[in-house]
């Protein structure tokens, strides 16, 4: 993972991103890509002749400049190679567009204003339509150590195997892995992937995993991951996401949707 993609923003999870991608970095021998998007697309009600809009983008440009100089300033004290990007637009469009000759993507959790409210659309939108994993920070945990150990959610689903393959870099580094299933051994016979393919795929890259199963409980299955990666002291969760459709998750809810809603350890996400 030496091409890392971060997304700059001024959010209360900024920090902690900005330091989980110079760990990652400084880990890999990677270079950061720094991308801070501003967009033009902000509707005031009743504003149809776009008089509130000019009047605010020399205030918002300020303030993307005021904040393009203070995380510069701090990145100049950092012994990792990156530069900064600064474009119009939504974020999401710009960092798709730049994901493309990268290796991974450093997001915040949540949206601005909605933190531990909903998961970030921006999230969603780059998991589902980019091929590169998405690494969700949360916004109070400011470092990652890759050679701690790490737990696989497993479902034996397409998109656990998606993910996995995306975090064969990272897991090769970890001085243990866990692969997780939720459920009785019965329902393991309706996966499409079974946990032991997952452990065999592993081992072919020279990493050993070990297979855990842990009965379902009655709290959301996104609950009993985080609590089995706090006892078994993980760094990071890997999991493959919206395993159903994305609207159905939001309508229903789903270990996609309750896992980026309030993540307590990084995840690395794909689909």
């Amino acid at each position: 993972m030496k091409s890392i993609l971060l997304h700059i923003n001024d959010d209360p999870g900024l920090e902690s991103r900005i330091q989980v991608a110079l760990d990652l970095a400084r880990t890999f021998d990677g270079h950061v890509t720094c991308l801070q998007a501003v967009s033009f697309d902000i509707f005031t009600p009743g504003d149809f002749y776009g008089s509130a809009m000019a009047a605010a983008m020399p205030i918002i440009k300020e303030n993307a400049e005021a904040l393009r100089k203070k995380v510069e300033a701090d990145l100049a004290n950092e012994d990792v190679a990156w530069e900064w990007i600064f474009q119009y637009g939504m974020a999401e469009h710009r960092l798709l567009e730049k994901a493309a000759m990268s290796d991974v993507i450093v997001v915040g959790p949540n949206d601005v204003g909605e933190e531990g409210a909903r998961p970030s659309r921006l999230v969603g939108d780059l998991v589902l339509h980019s091929r590169t994993p998405v690494l969700v920070v949360p916004k109070d945990h400011g470092k990652l150590d890759s050679s701690g150990p790490a737990l696989v959610a497993w479902n034996g689903s397409a998109e656990s195997c998606v993910a996995l393959r995306a975090a064969v870099p990272m897991l090769a580094r970890a001085s243990k892995v866990y692969l997780v299933t939720i459920g009785e051994k019965k329902a393991q016979e309706k996966f499409d992937f079974p946990p032991v393919e997952g452990a065999e795929y592993l081992s072919r890259h020279g990493i050993e995993a070990e297979i855990v199963e842990i009965p379902e409980e009655d709290g959301p299955i996104a609950d009993t991951l985080f609590a089995a990666a706090a006892v078994r002291k993980c760094e990071y969760l890997v999991m493959g996401a919206y395993g159903r459709s994305r609207l159905s998750e939001m309508v229903l809810g789903g270990v996609t949707r309750r896992s980026l809603t309030n993540p307590r350890i990084p995840i690395l996400m794909a689909h």
